[in-house]
């Protein structure tokens, strides 16, 4: 059987962390790509020598050349300008859309057949990006933002309920950002929806939280947040290489569904082997229908903005 091959895009804080997170789980071998020279090399290195310690044989690669990635099954982009405090995800739209779409042509030259993981910001502006330059099916081309907005939510709820994780499930809509839609209907304790255990104030305060996560975690780091995006990441490549059929929040281009079309954003799919297997459509009330229309409205702005 054939060594499956994951490359990341990027070698900050997200892409070193997705790999390491990878080779932890023996996911697959992992190139970490970088136009700076030495440091996608430095930190493969020093992942693999962490191998013999934690004992997964995965083979680890750093590159500044696309040609080391040919033929993967997956290829994460997390390439792009990273926010700094008071910068908004918007002011990254030009920078982030020249690399973005640069990189997408580089992969799908060396990958054609891969599945595209798109974590740069704005996020469903940037998955769109890559959606038109590739020229991919949908199914191929997935937004990272929803299992990191649920994650988050999902942590709030914990912490105020005192409750494992484990036990909570937390549904997120729309756009990566000020627009999220968070669901408290859908979202559980352990089977319970969230509205019968909390008032609808500390609902919304923690929604607010989970929208606010990533400014947060800039305000304290002066940079973005990168342990939660990168489990995040793992957990799609995941479900993608083993074939999980999990049911997940990612950034998709909707043809129809939820009223909306030729936009990425995002909403419930099953994730599988060949990428998005499912768009999941879900009842909402009038005012959720209204909060995701105004959600794809602001990501339309951007994707209007830069022509794709």
């Amino acid at each position: 059987m054939a060594r499956r091959k994951v490359t990341i895009v990027g070698a900050g804080h997200v892409g070193a962390t997705t790999a390491q997170r990878i080779a932890d789980r023996e996911l697959a071998d992992v190139v970490l790509v970088d136009v700076l020279p030495g440091i996608p090399q430095g930190k493969a290195l020093d992942i693999s020598e962490s191998g013999p310690v934690e004992g997964y044989d995965c083979r680890i690669s750093g590159s500044n050349d696309y040609r080391e990635t040919a033929n993967s099954d997956v290829v994460v982009i997390t390439a792009g300008v990273a926010r700094k405090p008071g910068m908004s995800r918007d002011d990254l739209l030009r920078t982030n859309y020249d690399i973005v779409k640069d990189v997408t042509e580089r992969v799908v030259k060396h990958s054609p057949k891969c599945i595209i993981i798109v974590v740069s910001n704005p996020l469903d502006a940037m998955a769109q990006t890559a959606f038109r330059i590739s020229r991919f099916p949908r199914q191929r081309v997935i937004g990272m933002a929803g299992v990191l907005d649920s994650a988050r939510f999902r942590a709030f709820i914990a912490m105020e309920l005192d409750v494992s994780v484990d036990n909570v499930h937390a549904f997120v809509l729309g756009g990566h950002g000020d627009t999220m839609v968070p669901l408290p209907r859908y979202s559980t304790v352990s089977g319970i929806p969230i509205t019968e255990l909390m008032t609808k104030e500390t609902i919304e305060r923690l929604a607010q939280r989970a929208r606010d996560g990533g400014a947060e975690i800039v305000k304290l780091l002066n940079t973005s947040a990168w342990y939660a995006p990168s489990a995040s990441i793992v957990e799609m490549v995941d479900a993608i290489l083993n074939d999980r059929k999990k049911i997940l929040p990612c950034s998709t281009f909707l043809e129809g569904e939820y009223g909306i079309s030729d936009l990425c954003i995002g909403v419930p799919v099953k994730l599988g082997a060949k990428g998005i297997e499912q768009v999941i459509e879900i009842s909402l009330t009038n005012d959720e229908r209204a909060a995701l229309h105004r959600s794809a409205a602001a990501v339309k702005e951007l994707t209007d903005l830069l022509g794709v």
